[in-house]
């Protein structure tokens, strides 16, 4: 590329000539040269025009300033709309989980009004303006103060199911033995030793011997012995000063202090001690006296709610465990 420079004044001329590097830099400073002197007379004409008011510069600017506050407003507000609706959505399930948590506290026993929980909301959808950013964000405050008194009400539902669920582990109202025929009732009826009236104080399950003999509920094992009448017996604790006998094994599996679970094995059937066959002697006793076992193993489904039951059934962990009462009764029969 050749350049021809001329001089007025001096009426002559000169060549210059411009390849390869040359001509790359020529470029490169005249493009950057033109953009600094357009970016210079951009400046020049908006910052003078707004500084002394012209009246197509103020009107391109307002129109700049007021589409970017347009646009600006126009995101805010598709966003608050779709927090609206995010927002409307969780309110919806947190309703439902009330109405949830209310059918769950009855069956806790507790009454949700008395802990001043606020639940029901309703009536004919009318639809307004779009929410503001002070009205969601009170919303959200509500519903924040609202999700902690549930927390609370469920923290006490669990407490209370979990006391009941204790509860009912630990009143015998499971079969010490599994699909087994009753041979004697509790009450009054022929000593088969002797021929005369005597009390038999439990129920007696026929059974081979070594069927496995299960605890009806859980508890403590406060005696496994030998016993002149009632053979190789276990006694657990269950609390409240009930406990229950299991009599005439053949085989023992637990020891005095161990912790039973219900449902555990604990022994198998035999026949040791005052026994005319292999036979499971099951017996109930509460404050040492002895009680019918069949209204403990019937009442499972009947057990009251914590709210019905009063005080606990389970004792405290610091209670002191019932000593065993032995029952001694010249007119026991069959054991």
């Amino acid at each position: 590329m050749q350049l021809i420079i001329t001089d007025a004044w001096l009426a002559k001329s000169r060549a210059v000539h411009l390849s390869g590097s040359r001509l790359i830099v020529f470029t490169l400073m005249a493009s950057l040269l033109l953009m600094l002197t357009s970016l210079g007379m951009y400046h020049w004409v908006f910052l003078k025009g707004a500084r002394e008011g012209w009246p197509v510069v103020g009107a391109f600017l307002r129109l700049v300033v007021k589409d970017e506050f347009e646009q600006r407003d126009k995101f805010m507000r598709e966003n608050l709309d779709v927090l609206a609706r995010k927002l409307g959505e969780v309110q919806a399930k947190l309703t439902q989980l009330e109405s949830l948590g209310d059918r769950v506290s009855g069956l806790a026993g507790i009454n949700s009004v008395e802990l001043k929980v606020k639940s029901g909301q309703g009536g004919a959808l009318i639809t307004g303006r779009p929410l503001t950013l002070d009205e969601i964000q009170t919303t959200l405050s509500e519903l924040e103060i609202l999700t902690g008194q549930r927390t609370d009400l469920l923290t006490v539902m669990e407490s209370r199911l979990f006391d009941l669920k204790v509860k009912n582990m630990m009143v015998p109202t499971r079969q010490p033995l599994a699909n087994v025929n009753l041979g004697s009732s509790f009450g009054w009826r022929i000593d088969p030793f002797t021929g005369t009236s005597a009390l038999h104080t439990g129920l007696d399950y026929v059974a081979d011997i070594g069927t496995p003999i299960f605890s009806a509920a859980g508890g403590l094992v406060v005696a496994q012995e030998s016993h002149p009448a009632y053979g190789n017996m276990v006694e657990i604790d269950h609390g409240n000063e009930l406990i229950t006998r299991y009599a005439h094994a053949s085989k023992t599996f637990v020891k005095k202090g161990d912790l039973i679970k219900r449902g555990q094995k604990i022994a198998e059937v035999g026949t040791s001690g005052r026994s005319t066959g292999p036979h499971l002697h099951f017996e109930v006793l509460v404050r040492g006296v002895p009680q019918d076992p069949h209204k403990f193993l019937t009442a499972g489904s009947k057990l009251p709610t914590p709210a019905q039951a009063g005080a606990p059934l389970v004792p405290p962990q610091n209670a002191a465990i019932a000593p065993v009462k032995k029952v001694e009764n010249p007119l026991l029969g069959q054991r």
